[in-house]
């Protein structure tokens, strides 16, 4: 079966919501821009699923099907005014996010189907408990919960395209399609429901598609609470509670629960200023009390909640004992606030004792926010009489309310309730130990280099930078934070770049320089490794970081655990996606054997991005590919960016995207260390020489492209890259401002990845495999040692499947037509013909005989999608050639070439 037919084979109701949302839109275009738009948008619609399917052997060196098809349509497109022009990408970015939207539908209901019976559902808790405990019993799995720990890092990293105007519209229609995919409501119900969606509809159309001023730090951490609000703080019990079904069965509900929380939360939201001057000290203080106000906003509402609805009556005799003191003891500090509570809830202790919990936490929100002095979408020291109207209610920390909270599920259980002790008050409880009261810990990350000139500005005793005051003052804001939220709420300090321990010891020395009266915040440094060179030196720069005074510390108070975060991003732009992959895994088997020979309980901090070509991909199967032994019950990943919104924007999918996480953190927990196999049978091992092979011949290729001369210019001229600042997509700069010119080392990796998704090359996720597999085709075991591995090494099958899912979003023939744009034929013939290269190898490899020929599903998406990306691809081609050429009306084009950037980035549903 081919693309054409993964096209074809769409389910009926995803095919309804389509074409619904498709009908819906041209009424909208009709009624907003006349008929001759609709027109001139179908026109090119047609024209470019013509095109698909005429579509012949591609012309060596052209990126031209005889006929030249795309050439009739680039001329088309060319001949409508700006304005027309303008108006058909918006249609067609429109579109894509309906059609977005319908996919995300349909894979809510296939997750239902796939829950339809008894059986576990594939990558999901309970599948993962059954197979542990059938292979190695009950026991094991008791072990391993007990150190399990999934930590989950937001991030700003400015690679969601869509203004939150256009999400919070999408989310409204999403709810209106959901409420016609339920066969309950009547006529009348359905037709107002549709009437709705055209209203949406027609405002979503009428939205700007681009930011008219630049997002600030603030507006990124208000755009991650809906996130928490939606959907993190309702999907976390309902993960423990799937968790604790599996291992209690029905028990689950009416006996303590089995299920630990072993969910935590951090954030750089509002704390990584690397190369981002914006943020400072008081926006991270400003960070803190906008998550603070949001989690004790929860868990209040959710104690009320349950607090009004448990009227478990004690009859007229005494309040089960432990009830009855704690109620006293209430009454004695409070009682105006005691007698009002209990005058509407007589006989019923459990109420009142929670609807008292669910006050203190209103005068600890209120009391927190006059100390922050800032609170979310409000001026700062907002008065609540109803919070502050009784000195000392509110709580010191999470801790002694979580003590609360248990209490009452001890007296419950005890007055034989326990259906009412272990059913929503437990999920209570498990929210509030994964969030506690700060909701994430806020990580501060800061360049090496800025500590190294900070500290070197303290010590000549002259007059301070504004950059080293600020760095100062960073301290001084963790120091704050952490006396008011807890030292749990900020006490992580990453290091971009760590080359030594003099690094690490930077910032402890930076600390006492910034608050000389000793009472120093918690510290604990995370060195990040990105460069090839410093993933090679890990480990004897972790030897040296033992020997620091602060760190010995750490590792005493915290039972000898230490954290190390390693950069996929960067590592990838520099050595390619291949030897990236390579040396990362080799990273990670290195500083496992170091963890155990120097016991240290060690956390690996996957900095992984969104896109395949800075480490993204499925995350389940990215653990499952980690080095045996380096997970040990513990993993820790960053979320950036538009995956926040993919991964939580509907309550089932973050759901499932968590579970998928968390079974692959205990398989690969529970399998043996390579050190309890036979020396040969790691495959690791067995393949090495492959993997050495494929380095060194994918690192060769990728390298003579990067560091040809001139190669930084010609990305530039083929690309949106300089143009995508002015999306405004993010708070932060594209380039560090760390190093000198326009070169590619001061470029992130998000613009990097980003520009090359645009020119439909995706060249981030495989530039390099075709060479490094066809250094493994000329070895002695040839190209079907390649194959054994691909079949038998994790690590290799994630890999390819991942540069298989990348050159599937590939498209030569547009491809093609952005490379020219360089005048380079040189640069344009070595990325060509490596892509020719790579797309055959992978296929012989894989033993497919088309890409994605084993994920329909997928497959399916992209082949629904191309002709439209095409559309928007054509139209951007006609902006950036005017634009290079030096044509008029500049400020135009550039508005043209951002909507269809914005276009293409929802089509092929990533950026950078």
């Amino acid at each position: 079966m081919g693309r054409d037919a993964d096209r074809q084979n769409v389910p009926a109701p995803m095919r309804r919501d389509v074409r619904l949302l498709g009908d819906l839109l041209g009424e909208v275009l009709r009624e907003a821009g006349g008929q001759s738009l609709l027109d001139d948008v179908e026109r090119l619609r047609r024209a470019v699923i013509a095109a698909r399917h005429a579509q012949a052997p591609v012309t060596a060196g052209t990126g031209r099907p005889p006929g030249d098809a795309l050439s009739k349509i680039s001329e088309m497109v060319a001949c409508w005014p700006l304005d027309r022009a303008e108006a058909v990408a918006h249609a067609f970015t429109v579109y894509f996010h309906l059609a977005n939207l319908a996919e995300e539908h349909q894979r809510v209901r296939t997750l239902r189907e796939r829950d339809s019976d008894d059986h576990p559902v594939r990558e999901s808790l309970a599948d993962a408990v059954g197979r542990i405990g059938a292979g190695q019993g009950t026991a094991p799995v008791e072990e391993l919960l007990a150190d399990l720990r999934v930590h989950p890092v937001l991030t700003a990293h400015p690679t969601e395209a869509r203004r939150r105007a256009v999400t919070e519209a999408l989310r409204r229609i999403s709810a209106l399609l959901a409420r016609l995919d339920d066969g309950r409501p009547g006529v009348s119900e359905r037709a107002e429901t549709r009437r709705r969606l055209r209203e949406e509809i027609d405002l979503l159309w009428r939205t700007s598609a681009l930011r008219s001023a630049a997002m600030r730090p603030l507006d990124e951490v208000r755009a991650a609470m809906t996130a928490f609000d939606e959907t993190l703080f309702l999907v976390v019990p309902a993960l423990y509670r799937s968790l604790d079904r599996a291992l209690q069965g029905p028990d689950s509900g009416r006996a303590a629960a089995a299920a630990p929380a072993f969910l935590r939360y951090g954030s750089w939201i509002g704390a990584d200023r690397d190369g981002n001057p914006f943020v400072t000290a008081e926006v991270t203080k400003q960070t803190a009390a906008i998550q603070a106000e949001h989690v004790l906003r929860a868990l209040e509402n959710a104690t009320a909640r349950i607090g009004r609805a448990l009227t478990v009556h004690a009859g007229s005799g005494a309040a089960p004992p432990g009830m009855a003191r704690a109620i006293a003891a209430a009454q004695a500090v409070h009682p105006e606030l005691l007698a009002e509570i209990t005058a509407r809830a007589l006989e019923e202790p459990f109420r009142v004792y929670l609807l008292y919990i669910a006050r203190r936490l209103r005068a600890t929100r209120m009391e927190l926010d006059q100390l922050a002095g800032a609170a979310d979408d409000g001026p700062p020291g907002r008065p609540d009489q109803a919070g502050l109207a009784f000195p000392g209610l509110a709580y010191p920390a999470a801790a002694e309310f979580i003590d609360d909270l248990r209490l009452v599920q001890r007296e419950l259980a005890q007055a034989g309730a326990p259906r009412q002790a272990y059913g929503e008050l437990q999920q209570l409880i498990w929210q509030a130990e994964t969030f506690g009261f700060h909701l994430a810990e806020l990580e501060v990350r800061q360049h090496s280099a800025v500590h190294a000139r900070a500290l070197a500005e303290v010590a000549a005793g002259g007059e301070l930078s504004a950059l080293t005051r600020e760095v100062l003052a960073t301290f001084r804001a963790m120091a704050w934070i952490q006396d008011r939220f807890g030292p749990d709420a900020c006490r992580r300090y990453v290091i971009s770049f760590t080359k030594s321990a003099a690094d690490v010891a930077a910032v402890y020395e930076l600390a006492r320089r910034a608050i000389p009266d000793g009472r120093l915040p918690r510290l604990d440094v995370v060195p990040l490794f990105e460069s090839g060179a410093d993933l090679e030196n890990a480990t004897r720069v972790l030897d040296d970081m033992l020997l620091l005074e602060p760190v010995a510390g750490r590792l005493a108070a915290t039972g000898r655990r230490l954290e190390v975060m390693l950069g996929y991003s960067d590592s990838a732009k520099e050595l390619g996606p291949v030897s990236a992959t390579l040396r990362l895994f080799t990273a990670q088997q290195r500083l496992a054997r170091w963890a155990e020979a120097n016991d240290v309980r060690l956390t690996m901090f996957h900095g992984r991005g969104g896109a395949l070509g800075r480490g993204g991909g499925p995350a389940g199967r990215a653990v499952l590919a980690q080095p045996p032994g380096s997970v040990a019950g513990r993993f820790k990943v960053t979320e950036q960016g538009e995956v926040i919104f993919a991964r939580y924007g509907h309550p089932m999918i973050g759901q499932r995207h968590l579970e998928q996480v968390a079974s692959a953190v205990l398989l690969a927990s529970a399998v043996p260390v390579a050190a309890d196999r036979p020396p040969d049978s790691a495959p690791q091992d067995r393949y090495r020489a492959v993997a050495e092979l494929m380095d060194a011949g994918a690192l060769r290729t990728y390298r003579a492209l990067v560091e040809a001369d001139g190669f930084a210019e010609w990305f530039a001229q083929i690309s949106p890259l300089d143009e995508l600042g002015a999306m405004r997509i993010g708070s932060r700069p594209a380039r560090r401002g760390i190093g000198t010119g326009a070169g590619l080392d001061d470029l992130r990796a998000i613009p990097w990845v980003f520009a090359w998704s645009q020119t439909r090359v995706n060249l981030p996720g495989w530039f390099g495999l075709g060479s490094g597999l066809a250094a493994v085709a000329g070895g002695a075991g040839g190209l079907q040692e390649a194959q054994d591995a691909y079949r038998c090494w994790p690590l290799l099958a994630v890999l390819l499947d991942n540069a298989e899912m990348s050159l599937a979003k590939t498209d030569r023939r547009i491809a093609a037509r952005y490379l020219a744009l360089g005048g380079r034929d040189d640069l344009t013939a070595l990325v060509l013909e490596e892509y020719d290269l790579t797309r055959k190898l992978v296929l012989a490899v894989t033993g497919h005989d088309r890409l994605l020929a084993n994920r329909p599903v997928l497959s399916r998406a992209v082949a629904l999608r191309d002709p439209y990306v095409d559309a928007l691809s054509l139209l951007q081609l006609r902006a950036l050639t005017a634009l290079r050429t030096g044509a008029d009306e500049r400020d135009r084009l550039e508005r043209l070439l951002l909507l269809t950037v914005n276009g293409v980035a929802a089509g092929l549903q990533n950026t950078g």
